[in-house]
């Protein structure tokens, strides 16, 4: 497994676009790494990981919540 993917490769394993994530690093959701020599955005694999751990928490959480629908 590698160790870090650039910002085309994070993107299809979390299943977005790459201006997904680079609005996502704009507003703190998913903050890249820089690579030294380019500051390209790279990610860690760990932190993709995480990443979609956490996306799944959230999906199990919105399934298990119930709205009330009236009608007047």
């Amino acid at each position: 497994m590698r160790k870090y993917y650039n910002i085309k490769q994070a993107a299809k394993i979390l299943g977005v676009t790459p201006l997904t994530l680079r609005n996502w690093d704009k507003r703190g959701k998913l903050k890249p790494y820089r690579h030294p020599a380019n500051n390209y955005r790279v990610y860690k694999t760990e932190q993709l990981e995480l990443f979609l751990r956490r996306m799944e928490i959230s999906r199990e959480k919105n399934k298990s919540r119930k709205i009330d629908v009236y009608q007047i």
